[in-house]
């Protein structure tokens, strides 16, 4: 798999209604985006699901969408893929709801949670936060740029970058050797013209 170099994430925290959600997600389509997270870690299972459902009806098909934590409610909004992190089912649990074809992340935030990542079917890793965030109560500590580094050298797969990634720090996480950059805050106040950003400068930077 190749992963696209901008991975936009968008969290309910920040859109207490749908109808802005999809605003949101639509903005940052039109721009070029075509991997997109959907993460809700307050909602209950139906507003979940409603939201994922509004989200497939309205993007394009060619827009993979990918459901945070929760597999049967990406199996139920026929999303494209499931990402978990260190406190939800075990990817191979999840790899057996979810089949060969959709795509499968995991959420590690130091090097012997990555080598254990590493070793299931996962088909990318995430590795972060990288720099200090605000999208999480509790974040972990962060890695900093040595972090990726580290990580990189510890996996062959795709590797996406989290945390506190703006256009001004992006080019330098790449060059520590994440594949993609999974972005939140900065892409919130003007998603549009911020994705159009984020992929102008990454598609410069490695032609």
């Amino acid at each position: 798999m190749k992963l696209p170099h901008l991975y936009a994430i968008a969290d309910a925290g920040f859109f207490p209604e749908t109808e802005k959600l999809l605003h949101f997600a639509q903005e940052l389509t039109a721009a070029g985006v075509t991997l997109l997270q959907y993460r809700n870690k307050v909602g209950s299972p139906r507003r979940i699901l409603d939201d994922a459902l509004a989200l497939r009806k309205a993007l394009p098909d060619h827009v993979r969408l990918i459901m945070n934590d929760r597999a049967d409610l990406a199996l139920a909004a026929d999303f494209g893929g499931v990402h978990v992190g260190q406190e939800d089912l075990s990817p191979e649990s999840v790899r057996r709801l979810i089949g060969p074809s959709r795509w499968l992340g995991v959420s590690t935030h130091n090097p012997e949670q990555l080598a254990a990542a590493d070793a299931t079917s996962a088909d990318y890793l995430a590795i972060g936060p990288v720099f200090a965030t605000t999208s999480k109560v509790r974040p972990d500590a962060v890695i900093r740029l040595e972090g990726v580094r580290r990580a990189r050298a510890l996996t062959a797969k795709p590797l996406v970058a989290i945390g506190g990634i703006t256009r001004q720090n992006c080019l330098s996480v790449i060059d520590a050797g994440a594949d993609s950059v999974a972005v939140i805050s900065d892409l919130i106040p003007s998603p549009r013209a911020a994705a159009e950003d984020f992929l102008r400068l990454l598609s410069a930077h490695l032609g």
